[in-house]
């Protein structure tokens, strides 16, 4: 018979002391907290990068080919690779697509109103699933009309507010070269990507109008945009990318593109630490301050325990499983109220944000399972490595004035 597991399931459901109650259920409160703002707080922030980061992708792709020159402007230097090259980055592991671009900056005039924007060009080749999630109204560039498809295009929810402007609609834009040249857009479609930079800046077009306007040759690209299966190895892939590229190219991945926006994301990883640390020293703080308050209101039986010969290893054990037992109503507590609110959130986004401020209109939530089990075990294993040694005020207490101790 283990008789300290016997002994801590009778003080633990059979006490009748009104004060270590009160402890104990301040302590499993301090748990129960604790663990869910840490559920929380890593699924927010996972959450949060993934949202920004999926954006951010999804208009950029994650690694660019351009031209290797000294050009910083928006109007790309041009090149063409041949197919057999092309089809050699496809084939490449960890390459999922490839697609064509190419940038002009230009002034829309509409309403009485101008504003300086770039128009980005894209080909029948690029992937348009991440733009149909983020289109607030009409539709997609339709290339299957070479003509037509050149005077469609696609504005930000930003770009239509401030210029009055809604599908259907059509404006010229002016192009400045050695002459003023203008071209008459339709806009077919609204998206609303919620990065600033991005959606006061760009429009969507045909990459074939650029061509035209630049008297490039029918293959001819500003750029190219790669996508990869993993993010987690996008360095890596890179670096395999620029190594199989032609001299007069180059590769860069989108952290380096918008290097503000990652730096931003990586400190977020700081704040999460800061928050697991306080969040679990307070629980651990509770948790020693119930253990020394339940060691103290059993000085007599600890002494009659010692005078019936239990070893100090043995009472110590007492309370120790009675910690246990404590901590964990504690996590299950705190696995309900944050995957709780988690999974509310995700599914009614109640919480929101200021979009100009986060780029996001809502609190982000991603729950990992591997995450919450870290959580629980991390917390668990920490509160009972801190508590043995508080346990050691056992060994301090003497039978014989414990046994007299009221």
């Amino acid at each position: 018979m283990n008789l300290p597991l016997f002994i801590a399931k009778r003080i633990t459901f059979n006490s009748n002391r009104t004060f270590s109650k009160l402890i104990v259920r301040i302590a499993i409160l301090g748990i129960m907290l604790g663990l869910a703002v840490m559920i929380l707080a890593i699924a927010i922030v996972k959450g949060f990068k993934s949202e920004i980061r999926e954006k951010v992708r999804g208009f950029s792709g994650d690694i660019q080919i351009s031209k290797l020159d000294l050009n910083t402007s928006y109007e790309n230097t041009s090149f063409s690779i041949s197919d057999s090259s092309h089809q050699k980055i496809l084939k490449q592991e960890g390459i999922e697509f490839i697609q064509s671009f190419a940038t002009k900056p230009g002034i829309i005039n509409t309403n009485e109103e101008i504003e300086g924007v770039v128009l980005k060009g894209v080909g029948s080749d690029y992937n348009w699933e991440y733009f149909r999630k983020i289109l607030v109204d009409g539709n997609v560039i339709d290339f299957s009309d070479t003509l037509k498809s050149r005077t469609q295009i696609l504005i930000s929810k930003f770009t239509a507010d401030r210029l009055k402007l809604k599908v259907g609609d059509d404006f010229l834009m002016y192009f400045i070269e050695n002459s003023l040249r203008k071209r008459k857009f339709q806009i077919v479609g609204i998206y609303n990507l919620g990065v600033e930079e991005v959606d006061k800046l760009f429009v969507i077009g045909d990459i074939g109008l650029i061509r035209s306007l630049n008297k490039w040759a029918s293959t001819d690209v500003g750029g190219y945009e790669l996508r990869v299966t993993d993010f987690n190895e996008l360095d890596e892939i890179e670096t395999r990318v620029y190594d199989n590229l032609d001299i007069e190219l180059k590769s860069y991945t989108i952290k380096q593109y918008y290097p503000t926006i990652f730096e931003w994301l990586s400190l977020l990883d700081v704040n999460t630490q800061v928050i697991l640390i306080l969040m679990l020293a307070v629980a651990v703080i509770n948790m020693i301050s119930a253990l020394l308050i339940m060691i103290l209101e059993r000085t007599n039986m600890i002494g009659i325990l010692k005078a019936l010969g239990n070893t100090n290893w043995q009472i110590r054990k007492i309370f120790l499983y009675n910690a246990a037992y404590l901590i964990a109503w504690g996590l299950l507590c705190g696995n309900i109220l944050g995957i709780g609110l988690g999974l509310f959130q995700s599914q009614t986004h109640f919480f929101t944000l200021d979009q100009a401020s986060y780029y996001i209109d809502f609190v982000p939530v991603q729950l990992d399972v591997p995450d919450i089990l870290m959580l629980n075990a991390g917390t668990l294993l920490i509160s009972l490595f801190v508590l043995l040694l508080p346990s050691m005020l056992v060994t301090r207490i003497s039978p014989l004035k414990a046994i007299r101790f009221k």
